[in-house]
């Protein structure tokens, strides 16, 4: 079976379990008194479907916002490959939490409007069409602030969609020789850079809605047996189909991460698919043992790292960032079980490369310094980047890349020369 068959199997299986996990949560009258509430609801960050309409129209919302997704994988034929993964499951995630199929709508056909402009494929831009969906809130939020007709209202929500569609993917090419590949979450970054531009406009007309925090606290049980069973199926496929050996899963562990590491191309499916289900369990794990909270946005982002792990991120060289966001709580004001805190620890993800790079210690430093600056980023655009986390990745990376090289040079640049005295030391008394 190709692995590319194998993938995109994984991804219509978790359609048909988000959408069984919808019927299981509600009834169908309710799922779709919940999807209008979902739909008609403030989305910008931190929006909590499972407060907003209910855990079944949350999850209904995310089976047919990945469901979306995969239809235009598959109509511009891109194969289901590690890119490809973690564009869907974060697009999921997302579902539970800023997305839904209307408001990203406007944002991919901007973005196609680009390629038809440039005479290129969609599928040329595909991911960022897909990852630029971030700034759906724009879409919903001018529905409400806009002091127009609410025809006129809707008309010019749909447009400015437009136009952040057409703008993101010149911007999201240039924006990774800024942060070097380090951080992951690249469309986050160029997508928070033009949301304050655009915030920033809004404010000067006196259209301001202010970032809000929805949030649905405790563990339900149903979802922590739910995502280990995702998760452990997911290892046991990956484990089977690498001929029930974990030496695949050993030489995935010992790259870096950094942009662009497609797991499923260099390592092949058996082991990407184990490092899926071991990061997805790490993230689930990490959050009961802080005693956090299973709400839709760190749901959500267990399914954004989960789709990452196909894309340069696994459980070695995420876990010091992991630790270094978890540590920071002990140094700052904020609890590890602070909402912001919670997902800042989850995205961390993205920042796995310069642990991957740079060591164990690096990735410890750079979990701090992303628990301080992301906590201060989403005013910049009235949480109207969903990828708040993706935007502070980009600064931590700019921040600490820099840094960490001249050091680390400067490091093995003395080693090297009292390598060279001591070589020159022996030949003398030879």
């Amino acid at each position: 079976m190709k692995k590319e068959n194998i993938m995109k199997y994984l991804v219509n299986f978790s359609i048909a379990a988000l959408a069984a996990a919808a019927f299981l949560c509600d009834s169908p009258m309710g799922i779709l008194k919940g999807m209008k509430e979902i739909v008609l609801s403030h989305n910008r960050l931190v929006t909590d479907f499972f407060v907003v309409g209910g855990m079944g129209a949350a999850f209904m919302n995310a089976a047919l916002v990945l469901a979306l997704c995969e239809l235009l994988i598959l109509a511009e034929k891109v194969p289901f490959t590690g890119p490809t993964m973690a564009t869907l499951f974060i697009n999921a995630g997302y579902g539970l939490w800023g997305k839904n199929p209307f408001n990203i709508l406007p944002i991919l056909f901007g973005v196609w409007i680009y390629a038809r402009a440039h005479h290129v494929k969609f599928g040329r831009h595909i991911y960022t069409a897909l990852f630029g969906t971030s700034l759906a809130p724009f879409v919903t939020e001018l529905c409400y602030l806009l002091p127009l007709h609410v025809g006129l209202r809707v008309a010019a929500a749909i447009l400015v969609g437009i136009v952040i569609g057409f703008l993101l993917p010149p911007l999201s090419m240039h924006t990774p020789s800024m942060h070097m590949g380090y951080n992951l979450f690249n469309v986050g970054f160029s997508a928070g850079i033009l949301a304050f531009v655009f915030f920033c406009f809004l404010k000067s007309f006196g259209i301001d809605g202010g970032t809000v925090l929805l949030w649905q606290s405790g563990r339900p049980a149903g979802i922590i047996v739910a995502l280990y069973l995702l998760f452990a199926a997911t290892f046991l496929c990956g484990w089977g189909l690498n001929g029930w050996k974990l030496g695949g899963l050993k030489k995935l562990f010992g790259r870096p991460g950094r942009a662009v590491t497609d797991f499923i191309v260099m390592d092949g499916t058996g082991p990407t698919m184990m490092n899926m289900g071991l990061m997805g369990a790490l993230c689930t794990t990490y959050i009961l043992l802080i005693g956090g909270d299973l709400s839709g946005p760190v749901v959500g982002s267990i399914f954004m790292a989960y789709g990452f792990a196909a894309f340069g991120a696994h459980i070695k060289n995420y876990f010091p960032v992991l630790l270094g966001v978890y540590l920071f709580t002990y140094l700052s004001r904020h609890e590890p079980t602070a909402p912001g805190i919670q997902l800042a620890a989850i995205f961390g993800v993205g920042l796995s490369p310069i642990a991957g790079q740079f060591g164990f210690i690096p990735g410890l430093l750079t979990g701090m310094v992303h628990s301080a600056i992301v906590m201060c980023t989403a005013d910049l655009y009235g949480g109207l980047n969903l990828y708040n986390n993706g935007f502070s990745a980009g600064w931590v990376a700019i921040f600490m890349v820099p840094a960490l090289e001249s050091f680390i040079k400067r490091f093995e640049g003395k080693g090297k020369k009292r390598e060279t005295r001591k070589e020159g030391n022996a030949g003398h008394d030879a």
